[in-house]
């Protein structure tokens, strides 16, 4: 029991972090999941279209969950900064989701709602959501020995006494 007590320890930090992270997302997933079905299978608009207008509703659900819950205790290097390079990486996410809808309609020729669901809204998401989480972590939302270390913001909270967490 000592063992497993540790190795909690060790990665409390990582794993509440991440546990946030999920939430986050799976509200984020919800909004681009139903309006991203709502508008291709219900009112018609194309598969790349109604997934790009829904991921990017689902990516601003998810800067304010992200940055105010799941994020919160990192630095705050600078709303501007944060939302640039936020958006840079929902844009590669967005890119790898559409692939996945645009490889699975337009080369593969399967046109049905479970082939777009397949493709956008499980592999592509699922795709995505793997870089988001890395990328948030080491660029968007800074540990904040980090952020001072580069000259970035403040401190929003200490990550906690006598928790290891990774620096990125």
């Amino acid at each position: 029991m000592t063992l497993i007590r540790a190795l909690y320890d060790q990665w409390r930090h990582l794993l509440h972090e991440l546990a946030k992270f999920g939430i986050v997302g799976v509200v984020a997933y919800l909004v681009d999941f139903g309006l991203s079905n709502w508008l291709h299978l219900g009112l018609g608009v194309g598969p790349i279209t109604a997934k790009t207008v829904s991921t990017v509703v689902a990516t601003v659900v998810s800067y304010v969950g992200n940055r105010h819950w799941s994020f919160a205790h990192r630095a705050r290097s600078g709303a501007g900064r944060e939302l640039t390079v936020f958006a840079v990486i929902n844009v590669i996410g967005l890119v790898l989701t559409l692939a996945c809808v645009g490889v699975a309609r337009y080369v593969l020729g399967l046109k049905g709602g479970l082939a777009f669901n397949i493709s956008g809204n499980l592999i592509g998401t699922g795709l995505a959501t793997v870089f988001r989480f890395w990328a948030y972590k080491r660029y968007v939302f800074l540990h904040p020995d980090v952020a001072a270390a580069r000259g970035l913001g403040a401190a929003a909270q200490p990550v906690g006494a006598g928790v290891s967490s990774p620096r990125n």
